[in-house]
């Protein structure tokens, strides 16, 4: 009876995670996709958003943004607008 008690409390937790990471990548692309809009760039729909590790810093976080008309590799610091990159 506890094994399965703990095994249910596990799986929920899993699902859980699996939830919250979903919700912050769409928190990231949509946000994202509301800055760059705010600089002047087109983002007519957000599709996706991935922190690129290799680039990002310390302070200096990198996200490539993909949209249905472009995709944009974002720079950001805190509190300073972003830079901006087209990718062909």
């Amino acid at each position: 009876m506890f094994k399965f008690i703990g095994f249910a409390f596990g799986l929920l937790f899993l699902i859980g995670l699996s939830d919250s990471t979903a919700l912050a990548q769409e928190t990231a692309q949509s946000m994202l996709a509301v800055q760059i809009r705010s600089q002047g760039y087109t983002c007519d729909k957000a599709l996706g958003a991935v922190r690129d590790a290799k680039r990002s810093k310390p302070d200096y976080e990198v996200w490539v943004l993909r949209c249905s008309n472009a995709t944009y590799r974002v720079g950001r610091w805190p509190d300073m607008a972003a830079k901006v990159e087209v990718i062909r």
